[in-house]
């Protein structure tokens, strides 16, 4: 199975993206959608992707992807599995797409649908999950579109550090 879309494609990170994952991980405006509040170091990503060339999701419990443009190469964003269960035959799933001029091209949806099928088609997982902020419509509006079923809400889950923002749990089950 190819990791391919119309217009984008997924593949492994590389010790080329380094610069690039610096970049994203150092990002605050995206920290509230991870756990992360603190910047990363250039020394532990660079680890990170080395540990992620030598083992597998099996090893990891995670499978970060690049997502990449067919036109030109150009690395849009990442995508990920992460709480890789495979005795419960479930995953967590996120997606950043960095930069604001590839929002809203249909790149993300490429990217989103790509990996379900691999999560069912390959690794057989049963069921796929991801935390949203409620104020993240575009994040919300993305997950819907791919048959992700809102089953509950985190209230006051996330401090912004000025106000608590409550956080939405989507499930996607592959027999549904």
């Amino acid at each position: 199975m190819k990791l391919k879309n119309k217009n984008i494609y997924l593949r492994p990170l590389e010790p080329e993206d380094l610069d690039f994952l610096y970049q994203v991980e150092n990002n605050p405006d995206i920290w509230e959608l991870s756990s992360n509040q603190t910047p990363y170091s250039k020394f532990a990503l660079k680890q990170y992707i080395e540990r992620t060339l030598s083992e597998d999701i099996y090893g990891l419990k995670e499978l970060r992807l690049v997502i990449c443009k067919t036109q030109d190469n150009a690395t849009i964003g990442l995508i990920d599995l992460f709480d890789f269960n495979p005795k419960n035959k479930r995953a967590g799933i996120g997606i950043l797409i960095s930069d604001e001029k590839n929002i809203n091209s249909g790149y993300g949806s490429q990217a989103l649908e790509t990996l379900i099928d691999y999560a069912f088609d390959v690794l057989q997982l049963h069921q796929l999950y991801c935390n949203i902020l409620s104020t993240n419509q575009r994040s919300i509006n993305l997950f819907l579109k791919h048959n992700f079923k809102q089953i509950g809400v985190k209230k006051d889950w996330i401090f912004d550090g000025k106000n608590y923002k409550d956080e939405i749990l989507f499930q996607l089950i592959s027999s549904e």
